[in-house]
C-alpha cells in the first residue's frame, strides 16, 4: 500500500472515532490507565425538541391547567386509574415517568420547575445554542460552559488526566463540549476504534509513528495510545448490575455505555447524552400519545442508569434540560407550540431530593409569559452554576457563565 493511501486513510479512521485534530494535539497521555476516578461525575442529559413541562412536571393543583388543556391534560391523581403521579399534593409527574418515581421516595430526585433561559428566542437552534454555550442572547461565544468548566477547573488535579475525561455519546461534539479543552465523542463504544485490523492495522499504524512532515503524524501516537487505553480498560466487560435493565433505543444504550465507562475507571468526570423527539406540536397525547412514548424512554433509561451505578451514584449527579417549555394552551391540532420556561431533573446520592425547586408563577391569564407561555422564575444559569460549584468543585463559576452573577442557591445539594 502506498503512502498517501495510508494518510488517506488515517483521516477517515479518525472521523469515525468521533476524535477532533484539535484534541489529538491537546492529548498528552500514555498508556497508563489514570486509576480510579477521586471525583465526582457529571451526567448531562439533552431533551432536543424542548419538551412540555407542563405535562411532564404536572401542576394538577392548579386549575387554570385543565381550562387550557382540554384533551391533552393529565389527570389529577386518583387509584384505578392513569393519572399524575402525586409528588407533594400540587405537583405530579406523568404515568409514564413511574419508573422515577422511587427516586423520589428516596431523596435522589429533584424536578426544577419554571426554569430556563431569559431569552425570549422560541427558535430551536438559538436557544440550544444559549443553553449550551451558557450565555443567552450572545451568538459569538465560542466555547460551551462544560468546556470552560474542563479548562478552568477540575476535582482530579491530583489524579493523570485522562483523555476520556469529558465524553458524549453522540456522532459530533456537541456545543456545550465544544472549546479548548480535551473532549471525546463517539457513537458507541464499540466504534471507538481504527477502522482496520490485522496486518493492515499495524502497517497504518507504523505509518502514523513514522515520517515527521505528515500533516496527520502530530496527532499518530496520541490517536492510537487512545485507542489501546479504552481497548485495555475494556468497559464492555462490564454488564448491567443489580438487574438494571436498559432499554434496547439508542438513548438507552448510550447510558449503558456512560455506565460501563464509570465502573471502567478511565477518569471520566462528564459525559453527555441527548435524545430528539420533543416538538409535539401535533398530536401531543395526554396520558398516552407520542409525548408519554418518549417519556417512557427517558424514564426508563435513567432509572437503569441509576440501578446499575448502584453505590457508585453516591458519586454521580444527573442533571436533564431542554431548550425551552411548551406553549401553555394546547394548539387545534392536539399538540403544543413553542414556549418559554421549561423544567428540569437532577438526580444523584448527594441531590436534597423529595422536593419540587423554582418558585411556581400560575397559570392564570395574566401570569403567563406574553399571555401565552409558562414564565420564568429560575434561569437555568442558576441550575447550572450550583451543580458546578456543589457538585464538580468548581471555584470560578464567573468564568463558566460570563455576566451572570448567580443568586441565593436553590438547595438542590446536600
Amino acid at each position: 500500500m502506498q503512502r498517501r493511501y495510508f494518510v488517506k486513510s488515517g483521516a477517515i479512521a479518525l472521523a469515525t472515532m468521533g476524535l477532533s485534530p484539535s484534541f489529538l494535539r491537546r492529548a498528552t497521555f500514555g498508556m497508563e490507565l489514570p486509576g480510579a476516578q477521586k471525583g465526582k461525575v457529571l451526567i448531562c442529559l439533552f431533551q432536543r425538541g424542548a419538551a412540555d413541562a407542563l405535562n411532564v412536571v404536572v401542576p394538577f393543583g392548579e386549575s387554570a391547567y385543565y381550562k387550557l388543556r382540554s384533551s391533552i391534560a393529565i389527570p389529577a391523581p386518583r387509584n384505578g386509574t392513569e393519572s399524575a403521579i402525586d409528588l407533594d399534593g400540587f405537583f405530579g409527574l406523568h404515568p409514564s415517568l413511574a419508573p422515577l418515581k422511587p427516586l423520589w421516595d428516596r431523596g435522589m430526585l429533584a424536578p426544577i420547575h419554571a426554569v430556563g433561559s431569559p431569552s425570549s428566542t422560541r427558535s430551536h437552534f438559538d436557544a440550544q445554542d444559549y443553553m449550551e454555550s451558557g450565555t443567552p442572547n450572545v451568538k459569538g461565544t465560542t466555547d460551551g460552559w462544560l468546556n470552560r468548566y474542563l479548562a478552568t477547573s477540575g476535582t482530579c488535579e491530583e489524579c493523570q488526566v485522562s483523555p476520556f475525561r469529558a465524553v458524549s455519546l453522540t456522532p459530533q461534539t456537541p456545543r456545550i463540549l465544544q472549546g479548548n479543552a480535551q473532549t471525546v465523542a463517539m457513537d458507541s463504544l464499540d466504534q471507538f476504534a481504527v477502522r482496520s485490523s490485522g496486518d493492515a492495522a499495524a502497517r497504518l499504524e507504523a505509518l502514523y509513528r513514522t515520517g515527521s512532515s505528515d500533516l496527520v503524524h502530530g496527532a499518530g501516537n496520541e490517536m492510537f495510545d487512545a485507542v489501546k487505553m479504552l481497548k485495555s480498560a475494556n468497559p464492555q466487560r462490564h454488564h448491567a448490575e443489580h438487574g438494571a435493565d436498559y432499554p434496547r433505543s439508542q438513548f438507552g444504550q448510550r447510558l449503558r455505555q456512560i455506565a460501563q465507562l464509570i465502573k471502567s475507571d478511565v477518569g471520566l468526570e462528564i459525559a453527555f447524552a441527548d435524545i430528539g423527539g420533543w416538538d409535539t406540536h401535533v398530536n401531543q397525547g395526554g396520558v398516552q400519545g407520542q409525548l408519554a412514548n418518549r417519556l417512557d424512554d427517558f424514564a426508563k433509561s435513567i432509572a437503569a442508569l441509576t440501578t446499575d451505578l448502584g453505590d457508585r451514584m453516591e458519586n454521580v449527579v444527573v442533571l436533564t434540560m431542554s431548550e425551552f417549555g411548551r406553549m401553555a394552551r394546547q394548539n387545534g391540532n392536539g399538540g403544543t407550540d413553542h414556549g418559554h420556561a421549561g423544567s428540569m431533573f437532577i438526580v444523584g446520592g448527594d441531590v436534597k431530593g423529595r422536593k419540587v425547586y423554582g418558585r411556581w408563577p400560575g397559570l392564570a391569564q395574566e401570569q403567563l409569559y406574553e399571555g401565552r407561555d409558562l414564565a420564568l422564575t429560575t434561569d437555568f444559569r442558576a441550575v447550572f452554576a450550583e451543580v458546578a460549584s456543589g457538585h464538580l468543585g468548581a471555584t470560578k463559576v464567573e468564568s463558566l457563565f460570563p455576566g451572570f452573577a448567580p443568586p441565593a442557591k436553590l438547595g438542590l445539594l446536600g
